[in-house]
């Protein structure tokens, strides 16, 4: 059986490599085949914005930065994700106004 696989990204070129799984002793950093800058592991469950959609990575962008990933649970996948700017301005305008981290009010299905 071939190793399982998960997504990596390199917000720079926009582009996503699908890698094996890191070991939790792999301490060295993957590195980006087209530009050899550095590779975020984002899960197994990421689906890619395309490469032209500027704004969907700029949103990616706002989501690793917060720390929020795409893990695959074994029923269920990554879980609400905001997909536009607009969602994501209000997501952290309510996280302000609530003393809320941004991580959790970023992957909250809907705002109180």
């Amino acid at each position: 059986m071939p190793p399982a696989k998960t997504s990596f990204v390199c917000l720079p070129c926009r582009r996503s490599y699908k890698q094996r799984f890191p070991a939790p002793y792999d301490a060295d950093e993957r590195s980006c085949p087209r530009c050899g800058g550095a590779l975020i592991h984002v899960g197994a469950a990421f689906q890619p914005p395309p490469r032209r959609d500027r704004a969907g990575w700029r949103v990616l962008a706002v989501l690793l930065d917060a720390g929020v990933r795409f893990p695959m649970g074994c029923s269920t996948g990554p879980g609400y994700r905001p997909r536009t700017i607009a969602e994501v301005r209000e997501r952290m305008a309510h996280a302000r106004r609530m003393g809320e981290p941004f991580a959790r009010a970023l992957v909250r299905e809907e705002l109180p």
